[in-house]
């Protein structure tokens, strides 16, 4: 699944994974640049809460972005069903930004994948509209979604399960809650399987802002873990037994801080943003 193409020289809107459990208040610095991105005043942001099983989940966010001035409106997405209804494109094509909430990422792609929806995100990102999603909402942004696998340091043979995600970007494969969940043998694992992509483990109340040119900024409290396989040149992945260790010889890895950036096209890390930002 890949991006959809902007036209007449239209350019696309930002992607922003947040690796879940962002400050939730009104100097929130990754919600306050989402909404800035979006318009400030003038944002009109939609909420997605399909992920989470939690009533409250749809209505927090609604009211914290208000909150933050921006204009928002929650649409519970719950079943495939509702992704064929005319109201609900109807409003996504009134939004400036999208959010999509935390929870089951296999929600998000059971019930979006496929859909109306899901092309229009899609088709809305590739006109402009920024999309963000934390947690679960993050990992679905990629091509290829982890939706679930084993914790820990080392990369093993079923250590991770993949599903089709929204496409909103081909030249990455997103984790998230990493160090906290110790999420480094898995996305290590998935690439193993794609080693096409980058591999961004992005930690709590951290987001990579990957604008349209694919130059990604970290922001945020924690680290973005880049894991580039563009020399991988061993992997066992192919002959092991189930569930054993994995040897990958090759890898780039960057660990990147508030400020930095990384070039998911040019593969290129520049650490100049994290001198700025240095108290």
């Amino acid at each position: 699944m890949s991006p959809s193409t902007p036209n007449n020289g239209q350019r696309r809107g930002y992607v922003i994974p947040i690796g879940g459990a962002e400050a939730k208040q009104k100097d929130s610095v990754i919600l306050s640049r989402f909404i800035e991105l979006c318009g400030g005043g003038d944002a009109r942001i939609l909420v997605i809460p399909t992920a989470s099983l939690l009533n409250e989940t749809g209505p927090m966010y609604l009211e914290l972005f208000e909150s933050m001035g921006a204009r928002a409106v929650c649409i519970p997405i719950e079943e495939r069903d509702h992704c064929f209804r005319q109201e609900i494109l109807s409003k996504l094509e009134k939004a400036t930004g999208i959010f999509i909430t935390g929870g089951n990422q296999l929600r998000l792609s059971t019930i979006l994948g496929g859909t109306p929806v899901a092309r229009a995100i899609r088709r809305l990102n590739a006109e402009g509209v920024h999309m963000a999603g934390t947690s679960a909402g993050a990992a679905i942004i990629s091509e290829h979604m982890i939706a679930g696998g084993r914790g820990g340091p080392s990369p093993r043979e079923s250590g991770v399960v993949l599903a089709p995600g929204l496409g909103l970007t081909n030249r990455a494969i997103i984790d998230q809650h990493f160090n906290k969940r110790g999420r480094l043998g898995r996305l290590l694992a998935a690439l193993s399987f794609n080693p096409f992509v980058c591999g961004l483990g992005i930690d709590e109340n951290t987001a990579a802002f990957i604008a349209p040119d694919d130059e990604l900024e970290v922001v945020g409290h924690g680290t973005v873990t880049v894991i580039d396989p563009a020399e991988l040149r061993h992997s066992s992945m192919s002959y092991v037994g189930k569930a054993q260790a994995v040897s990958l010889s090759g890898l780039k890895l960057h660990v990147l801080a508030q400020g930095a950036h990384f070039n998911l096209g040019t593969r290129v890390a520049s650490l100049a943003g994290c001198q700025n930002n240095q108290n």
